[in-house]
């Protein structure tokens, strides 16, 4: 009799794992496959599996409510055996709100309704550097405000980017970085001489430690923006061919989509691939799309041109700036052109390396979330200073050393603090600032509102003054966005006076009294 494990109990929104032995002649990884249907009252998915090292097979499954279940595990993997079982799926427990969504067109909110209001950051590689190291960034993501990282499967090529990482995707030998230096690491962009991979067999060491990453991240409360594609790289991984890529896709989406806190990016700078058209992003989507049950979040991430976000596939736009000096400035446009979430992946870095998207004050970065918050949109933060150890947060993590990140904790209560889920533009303020109020449907739309945030970014008023209507009786803070303070100015009504210090970054928080 085949031996197979599973739980007999696991928690609504966590993963279920059947394990087999199988087939570990031939190619695993090609020649045999495995798969899973997991039925409740209330509804029933298959799922793929994966091959997993030492003869042993998995498929996993996120159930989406607390009832019992039953499976059947099948495949050529185990010779067509029918693998049966059953297992109770206990209420969610605490901090666990299922998967996000979009919510409400432009904004997000997890499975159970709870708004989600994304402060992200970027660290590419940080899962394949040391244990101490890793232990360091999630130690540093521990005590932030940050609720989403982007990060890469494969590892990554570019400046302060030179060593190997701690293991690869695939079985086989790395060229010689011995070679490799700060002046001439450009000429071994895209090489493949020196590399010898079997792209059609995976390391399964390298995906489980991805794996022990995310359950760390979602441990911790933070979503896995998880870019699958990247094109900085000297070993060949974005070279490989139509079958080699399919093969990776369906992989990377059987390892890891019963995770609930997975976003598929399906490309960090989807325009700088030298051998891939929209036709081969468009089939990797349809690849997502029919191989994940649970619809987890779909993006694809510029360089330049923007990617059509408009595609259907697309739940939210992943978006880096392609203005030297603009970026949330765009958000109204953007937000009107796709009528989906604006997720801000790169305003620019905080530091001071040479390049110009790494070199940002961390009073612009500030100003820059603020900025993209008051317009419904949702910024994204990366840190890029120098150190004699060339390790750079946005690539390897570690800890922090500049100044924006100490004020997204502020930021991201006062974003909780929204009526409803999401801000969107007000349309009648001033030139000369921006608003943000409450996010509602045509139908509900009023001419006051319960709620407003005035920002004045690097504006600096001595006072300004506000008239809604002449009933309506409103309670106004003054909030320090770089001193995070908020100052209570008291309540008024019809047109009203507000004193300000005459300082950069100043909000105005009105909140119509009921």
């Amino acid at each position: 009799m085949r031996r197979y494990n599973y739980e007999k109990q696991v928690e609504k929104w966590d993963v279920l794992e059947v394990t087999a032995d199988g087939h570990s002649d031939k190619n695993p990884f090609v020649d045999y496959k495995i798969h899973g249907t997991f039925t409740g009252k209330h509804e029933t998915v298959t799922v793929d599996g994966f091959y997993d090292g030492e003869g042993v097979y998995k498929v996993r499954f996120m159930p989406s409510f607390a009832e019992s279940y039953t499976f059947e595990v099948t495949g050529s993997a185990v010779d067509g055996e029918v693998l049966t079982g059953e297992f109770q799926v206990t209420p969610a427990g605490e901090g666990n709100h299922g998967s996000i969504r979009v919510a409400n067109t432009y904004h997000f909110a997890y499975e159970d309704g709870t708004p989600y209001y994304s402060i992200g950051t970027t660290c590419y590689v940080w899962e394949l550097q040391s244990d101490e190291l890793i232990a360091q960034t999630l130690e540093t993501l521990k005590n932030s405000a940050f609720n989403k990282i982007r990060f890469c499967v494969f590892p990554k090529h570019y400046d302060y980017n030179l060593g190997e990482p701690r293991s690869y995707p695939y079985e086989g030998t790395p060229m010689d970085s011995s070679v490799l230096t700060k002046e001439n690491f450009l000429e071994y962009t895209g090489k493949t001489e020196g590399n010898h991979w079997d792209f059609e067999r995976f390391n399964p060491a390298h995906f489980q430690h991805i794996e022990k990453c995310i359950l760390a991240l979602r441990d911790l409360g933070i979503e896995a923006d998880l870019i699958v594609m990247h094109p900085y790289d000297r070993w060949g991984f974005s070279q490989m061919t139509k079958e080699q890529d399919d093969l990776y896709w369906k992989y990377v989406i059987a390892r890891f989509c019963a995770y609930r806190n997975i976003w598929w990016a399906l490309a960090n700078e989807y325009d700088l691939f030298p051998k891939k058209t929209v036709e081969d992003w468009e089939r990797y989507a349809k690849i997502i799309c029919e191989k994940d049950p649970y619809n987890h979040l779909r993006s694809i991430h510029n360089c330049i041109p923007f990617y059509d976000h408009s595609r259907p596939w697309i739940t939210h736009c992943s978006i880096q700036r392609q203005d030297l000096y603009k970026s949330s400035e765009y958000v109204n446009e953007w937000r009107e052109r796709y009528k989906k979430p604006i997720v801000l992946d790169e305003i620019a870095y905080e530091g001071n390396i040479q390049h110009g998207w790494g070199n940002i004050s961390p009073q612009e970065m500030v100003r820059r979330f603020w900025e993209a918050v008051c317009r419904g949109a949702y910024p994204g933060h990366g840190e890029t200073y120098m150190n004699e150890n060339d390790i750079l947060w946005w690539s390897h993590g570690g800890v922090l050393h500049g100044e924006s990140h100490k004020r997204f904790a502020f930021l991201h209560k006062i974003m909780c603090e929204t009526p409803g889920i999401g801000l969107c533009p007000y349309e009648k303020c001033g030139w000369d600032e921006v608003c943000g109020t409450p996010e509602e449907s045509t139908q509900k739309q009023s001419p006051v509102k319960d709620y407003y945030l005035f920002y004045y970014s690097f504006m600096r008023p001595s006072f300004r003054e506000y008239h809604f209507d002449d009933e309506s009786k409103f309670q106004v803070n003054v909030i320090d966005t770089w001193n995070m303070t908020i100052e209570d100015r008291g309540v008024f009504s019809g047109k009203f006076k507000v004193e300000l210090p005459g300082r950069e970054y100043m909000a105005v928080q009105i909140k119509r009294m009921k």
